[in-house]
């Protein structure tokens, strides 16, 4: 593993687990003596959190998100209207189909990741944006995905918690080849049921580990 890598990996854990203060200014210089390196591979850390949405950009420099729990479970509750709507309009209307090559193909690829599941990383929460807008976008109404696809985004740096165990690896794996499936076979309101479970069950985990990070921020912030 380059440097590089390895200094993302580390920021991005202390971060995640609440072990830097929301106060604390992220400046390279403390932070490439806190982890042994340049200040190159910082900076380079720094954006990366800066795309995966974990920091934000102040005036005076770098500083750990802060989520807000009411606005995560309003768009939770959003996203979940949103998901389930894909599959409920083609129960409403028989006309319309969802999109078996689209369906296929990501079927395809989950086969793969089942035969050969990766470790828990944050960043598979890409890979599971991607089934759900696929899975939206095969039901054939672009402006409910592209919606779907907006508040994922905002909801992604709260969400990437839920992918820091080897189980919720593999039980999202098992639950979306298990929704395509279903999909696939035309038995939608068994799909739209595995599709609620599944949305729900995530919201739950995401919420909890949520949480602890918050307490964790909350305890860093009174110390300084």
């Amino acid at each position: 593993m380059s440097q590089r890598e390895r200094t993302y990996l580390s920021l991005r854990d202390e971060v995640m687990n609440g072990r830097l203060s929301p106060r604390q200014r992220l400046g390279e210089v403390a932070l490439a003596e806190r982890f042994g390196s340049s200040r190159t591979p910082v900076r380079e850390a720094l954006a990366r959190l800066l795309s995966d949405g974990l920091i934000e950009r102040r005036d005076n420099g770098f500083f750990v998100v802060v989520p807000n729990p009411r606005e995560l479970r309003d768009l939770y509750e959003l996203r979940v209207t949103l998901e389930l709507r894909g599959i409920a309009r083609a129960i409403d209307d028989p006309g319309v189909r969802h999109d078996p090559e689209i369906l296929s193909g990501e079927l395809a690829h989950w086969h793969r990741l089942r035969e050969a599941p990766p470790e828990p990383d944050p960043r598979f929460v890409v890979l599971d944006e991607q089934f759900h807008a696929a899975l939206s976008r095969s039901s054939g109404n672009p402006a409910l995905t592209e919606t779907l696809v907006a508040v994922n985004q905002r909801i992604r740096r709260v969400r990437m918690y839920d992918f820091l165990t080897a189980d919720r690896i593999t039980s999202t794996i098992t639950e979306h080849i298990e929704i395509a499936e279903l999909v696939l076979a035309g038995e939608l309101r068994e799909g739209l049921r595995a599709l609620h479970e599944h949305v729900g069950e995530s919201m739950t985990v995401v919420l909890e580990r949520a949480q602890r990070a918050w307490s964790a921020m909350s305890m860093h912030a009174e110390a300084f």
